[in-house]
């Protein structure tokens, strides 16, 4: 049997080089396809990493807040045919603070696999200098804390956010504001929130998320100060941000934490449907167009062992007269298939690796720096994966009529 084995893989190889041109031709699609299929799928990692990364900038892995609830009916009727009495079917309009935040917070802090609970309360104001008015939310939140969270000093372009806890009535502000209010840091400027309350803030540093929707409205200020301009007291907060070892497992928790709180928690993606949605829809479009082009460097090598088969038609009747079974044939022109396989998807993978290189140099501007791709071991797994068992099976399916041909019927003719 070992004999027979070697025999075997020693006319594969013999098929292989006796057809350079074909064989090189099969390795060369499966070159290509490999290249293709690991460059496109770690560029869709990158952007996916580099897109999580800018939602983070303002937005933890789970929210908890309390949702606006819906007037309910006064009477409720059993009978279908009978309509409830209810009165005003809109939203009821109550205070959307948080019961007991302290409590809440040590709660979720004792939590598993929880890494960083921290309060906020967001009011919408207006941003005041001299003439120019524009209109914006500014949070307020615990400085240190909300770093630790949302890194915020990374996207600070000006100042220094530590300041933000020196300076009681300091702000830090987006940079879009801070140009259509033609100021900079150390400078004053006033804000009237919509209880209508001022205050005179100093703009202790200035911040680029390059959203230029957030840029242009948003705000941080001390929490402290954000329950005066909202008139509460130092027990109103309006949310909960949360952040968790596994930000994908964000929805599972989302629904532990609304549970044992009784408030609403809502999960990074589910705050970010639509994005969601692109990721999702983009993510697709590449796995199909890299496995395409994959499976034509498979059918390449189909193509070409059905020619072989053809051309050695007789060869194959002889090999089967001497004793050879159909499972002999099969692994020859498997091993055969394999071999093209491995050629084409070690050139592949090099030919990948040095797209990927290039690509990571290449700088793009703005936040995202140079071109949000790397080496990504899972998707080289994948190419190595797919790529050996398309080879196999377009081997294996012309191997099949192989093994059926009858010595007989050949010599006959």
């Amino acid at each position: 049997m070992k004999h027979k084995h070697n025999i075997s893989s020693e006319i594969s190889i013999s098929y292989i080089v006796t057809n350079k041109k074909l064989t090189t031709i099969a390795a060369l699609g499966v070159t290509i396809g490999i290249a293709i299929f690991v460059f496109m799928n770690s560029m869709v990692k990158g952007f996916d990493r580099i897109s999580t990364e800018s939602i983070f900038k303002n937005v933890s892995h789970i929210r908890l807040f309390k949702d606006d609830e819906t007037s309910i009916p006064l009477v409720k009727n059993s009978q279908r045919q009978l309509e409830s009495v209810i009165i005003n079917p809109k939203i009821v309009p109550e205070n959307n603070v948080l019961v007991n935040p302290d409590a809440l917070i040590k709660l979720l802090k004792s939590q598993d696999n929880v890494k960083v609970v921290t309060a906020q309360t967001s009011v919408n104001v207006f941003y005041n200098n001299g003439k120019s008015q524009i209109s914006g939310l500014s949070t307020g939140v615990n400085i240190e804390e909300a770093n630790k969270m949302f890194n915020i000093k990374s996207f600070v372009v000006e100042g220094n956010a530590d300041d933000l806890k020196n300076v009681q009535n300091g702000i830090l502000l987006g940079v879009g504001i801070a140009e259509k209010m033609n100021v900079r840091t150390g400078d004053n400027i006033s804000i009237t929130s919509s209880k209508n309350v001022l205050k005179i803030m100093k703009v202790v540093g200035l911040f680029r998320t390059n959203n230029s929707i957030t840029d242009k409205s948003k705000s941080y200020i001390n929490i402290s100060l954000a329950q005066q301009l909202l008139q509460k007291n130092s027990s109103y907060i309006t949310d909960i941000n949360i952040n968790i070892e596994d930000y994908d497992n964000a929805a599972i928790y989302a629904k532990l934490f609304s549970k044992i709180t009784g408030y609403k928690a809502e999960d990074w993606k589910a705050a970010n449907e639509t994005l969601m949605a692109a990721a999702n829809m983009r993510k697709i479009i590449i796995t199909v167009i890299s496995f395409s082009i994959l499976l034509v460097a498979g059918f390449g090598i189909y193509n070409i062992l059905n020619m072989t088969i053809t051309q050695k038609i007789n060869d194959i009747a002889i090999l089967k007269a001497m004793g050879f079974r159909g499972g002999d044939v099969v692994r020859i022109f498997v091993q055969q298939a394999l071999i093209i396989g491995f050629l084409g998807i070690a050139f592949g993978l090099t030919l990948a690796t040095v797209l990927v290189s290039i690509l990571s140099h290449v700088y793009v501007g703005g936040d995202i720096g140079f071109f949000p791709i790397r080496f990504e071991p899972s998707q080289y797994l994948k190419g190595l994966t797919f790529g050996f068992l398309v080879t196999f099976f377009a081997g294996y399916i012309p191997a099949r009529k192989a093994a059926n041909v009858d010595p007989v019927s050949i010599f006959r003719k």
